[in-house]
């Protein structure tokens, strides 16, 4: 569910942008962006999570055809590892235990780029808030077609359509830190309004309590 809200903010964004351009592609003062990839983590964030998907939107200001200021936001999925759960599922004999993790950022950047008629290229760097929320859960059997009453949501069980749900959330965190990020992207021109696909890799780091938070979001998409 997250995710899908995720990606409809992103796509209603990206389409609202075009009233905001001006008419001169060259010397237009918005930018925008929009992208999804992967994210390859590194140590000590690699050793708990897969390779994930990301999306990435962002819009901001072109102070002339070398400098702008960017504020993005993106998600990355953080998918738990076996080396992850399992120590858990040793301790407690849950085998059905299972987790999920999201990363949310928002950040504000600058990008220095350089371009020719048809390839481009860029430096970009910035800051921000990186919000990363963990959650253990677990299935709980039920009587099927047991139905909901307020007791049920009190202790985190989950309802459809007035009916108990068999999971239930045993332990939720969420950490919010400010953190940093750097990296370089490519452009190519498509459109002579100024429309560019883009390949970005971008190295992020933030303190996160317990486990500092490290990845490298590689992304592709469209930018203006």
């Amino acid at each position: 569910m997250g995710g899908r809200i995720v990606v409809s903010i992103a796509v209603l964004g990206f389409i609202a942008s075009p009233g905001l351009r001006a008419q001169d592609a060259e010397h237009s003062k918005i930018t925008t962006n929009l992208g999804a990839g992967v994210n390859a983590f590194l140590n000590p964030t690699a050793r708990l999570v897969h390779p994930s998907a990301n999306i990435v939107v962002g819009a901001g200001y072109n102070f002339n055809k070398h400098h702008s200021v960017l504020g993005q936001f993106m998600w990355a999925g953080l998918n738990e590892n076996r080396d992850a759960l399992r120590p858990i599922r040793l301790l407690t004999g849950i085998r059905d235990l299972d987790g999920s993790s999201n990363l949310y950022t928002i950040t504000a950047n600058y990008r220095l780029r350089k371009e020719g008629k048809t390839y481009g290229a860029y430096f970009i760097a910035g800051g921000g808030a990186y919000i990363r929320h963990t959650r253990l859960s677990r299935d709980v059997i039920v009587g099927a077609g047991t139905v909901c009453g307020p007791w049920w949501n009190w202790w985190g069980f989950g309802c459809v359509s007035g009916f108990v749900t068999d999971d239930v959330t045993l332990v939720s965190e969420t950490s919010t830190a400010f953190g940093g990020n750097g990296g370089i992207g490519f452009t190519v021109k498509i459109h002579e309004d100024g429309y560019k696909f883009y390949v970005e890799a971008r190295y992020h780091y933030a303190p996160t309590s317990r486990i500092a938070t490290t990845l490298i979001p590689i992304t592709v998409g469209f930018s203006w």
